[in-house]
């Protein structure tokens, strides 16, 4: 859940003030057509690897549903927030399989 931003008032001593909250609206989500996702490798700390999936374009509950279906086909663990799905390990060849039979559009990136 997001967390509401105050316009910055601590304290008014008018009754009738009303708080301005500075919601953004969410993106979107594109037709998998139209992503043009990114598919990583990155090395972490303590030879940890992930594979990152960026530039997702939509909700937060899209994003989150996508990375739930990832962590399913890879069987691995992982987490999918800020644009960004992270899975533990180097799936990056199995993520792309994967995500180009369901329309996506992705590559690989990344040396």
């Amino acid at each position: 859940m997001s967390k509401k931003k105050s316009s910055g008032v601590v304290y008014s001593t008018d009754p009738n003030f009303q708080y301005q909250f500075n919601e953004e609206p969410e993106a979107q989500t594109l037709l998998p057509a139209q992503q043009n996702l990114k598919i990583w490798v990155l090395k972490l700390g303590g030879n940890k690897v992930v594979t990152a999936i960026r530039e997702f374009v939509g909700t937060n509950a899209d994003l989150t549903e996508l990375a739930k279906q990832l962590k399913t086909v890879c069987g691995a663990g992982g987490s999918g927030k800020d644009g960004e799905i992270l899975i533990q390990g180097d799936h990056r060849d199995k993520v792309l399989t994967w995500l180009v039979g369901k329309g996506y559009k992705a590559k690989k990136a990344g040396g």
